[in-house]
């Protein structure tokens, strides 16, 4: 028996943006990735930055302030482009993660058991956890929430708690995770499937020794 649950068409999402948008519904599957705050350093985040907008003049579309956001730039492009854009720059996101810039704290076995410790506390009573892997500077998994738990809310729960148990691990103290976190609604069981393998097959194709990463395969799906 499966407990995950897809997007709802007929449902209109709750959606809210930073810099990414999220897009939250009750008691359905997320795709959720957060990483480690020095996991993207600032030249290699500049270089990202610098070829979305080389791609987006290339569509017509320029900058026409500093100030001017993600969110009012991909709006002048046509769905089609808008639909190539998300692909590509989501495809070049996580191959910058998987890059292993950064300290990669997330390496060593006693971290990452601090993490599992907080993401197992409430498996089964305020969400149902889904397959995840651990990465040495960010982690990507799937997880559904009861219907009363907000996604946005558990994720912050998750990330404060993590912090502060793998700080005081290592003897330091200030953020350990990027503010801001990657997070999709999974669409249908295709789909599902498709981020059941990506995770599975993550840590292969970044070539990381079995030391360096933890691989969870979820007993509800």
């Amino acid at each position: 028996m499966s407990y995950f649950r897809f997007f709802q068409y007929d449902v209109a999402p709750e959606v809210t943006r930073r810099r990414l948008p999220h897009w939250e519904q009750s008691a359905v599957c997320y795709f959720i990735t957060f990483r480690t705050a020095d996991s993207l350093p600032k030249h290699i985040a500049e270089m990202y930055r610098e070829k979305r907008l080389r791609w987006l003049r290339s569509k017509g579309v320029e900058r026409a302030s500093a100030t001017c956001s993600w969110r009012e730039l991909t709006s002048k492009l046509d769905p089609n482009d808008l639909r190539e854009y998300q692909q590509e720059f989501s495809q070049e996101f996580h191959h910058l993660l998987d890059a292993g810039h950064g300290e990669c704290v997330l390496r060593q076995d006693c971290v990452r058991q601090r993490l599992q410790e907080v993401l197992h506390h409430s498996d089964g009573s305020r969400y149902f956890l889904g397959d995840y892997v651990m990465m040495p500077n960010h982690i990507h998994l799937l997880v559904q929430m009861h219907p009363e738990i907000s996604m946005k809310s558990q994720v912050q729960i998750w990330k404060r708690f993590s912090a502060r148990s793998i700080n005081a691990s290592l003897g330091r103290s200030g953020s350990f995770w990027q503010g801001e976190s990657y997070d999709r609604i999974v669409r249908n069981s295709t789909e599902f499937e498709h981020y059941r393998s990506y995770i599975q097959e993550n840590p292969t194709k970044a070539n990381l020794p079995i030391s360096h990463y933890l691989l969870y395969q979820s007993k509800w799906a």
